[in-house]
């Protein structure tokens, strides 16, 4: 993964976190931004619910900008083959099922886009603590098994640009 890139995209969304540069790991990263988003829709979630719509529409944007220029945008989608290109469709999805759920102060829209991240940081919670428990390994090795359900493995490395 390209380090610089990930960083790059960590600090445009505007995530705030106590890691410096040189500590940071692909994998870690990409944690802090599904965190990141997930902590978004949360806040969403609370603003429709006390009808701050200003506060609302900034938050769910932030959750977007997240998705679609720090997960999406650090995906290798020529390396990670059909993977990859999953991840990248299912990240499109997610950011247009927010757009809706801003427009509809949509909370089930809401929910199911934090269902989706919380599945996706799982599995990528694994694969860091498999890579952290074998031998050196690329970091963003992807594993035997598929991430999510349903999508198949087809080159070992998923996220990062070469």
């Amino acid at each position: 993964m390209n380090t610089a890139r990930a960083l790059n995209a960590y600090a445009n969304v505007g995530i705030e976190s106590n890691i410096s540069s040189a500590e940071a790991d692909p994998h870690k990263l990409i944690l802090l931004l599904y965190q990141g988003a997930l902590l978004a829709i949360a806040s969403a979630k609370n603003q429709i619910m006390r009808k701050e719509t200003a506060a609302k529409g900034k938050s769910i944007s932030h959750a977007i900008l997240i998705i679609e220029s720090g997960l999406k945008e650090s995906l290798n989608t020529e390396a990670g083959g059909e993977l990859a290109q999953n991840l990248a469709a299912l990240y499109s999805y997610m950011a247009q099922r927010l757009l809706s759920a801003n427009l509809n102060n949509d909370i089930a829209a809401l929910d199911e886009v934090s269902r989706l991240l919380i599945e996706l940081r799982g599995a990528w919670e694994s694969i860091r603590q498999s890579t952290q428990a074998a031998a050196p390994a690329p970091v963003a090795a992807v594993p035997q098994q598929p991430p999510v359900a349903g999508m198949k493995q087809q080159s070992p490395l998923v996220y990062g640009r070469m």
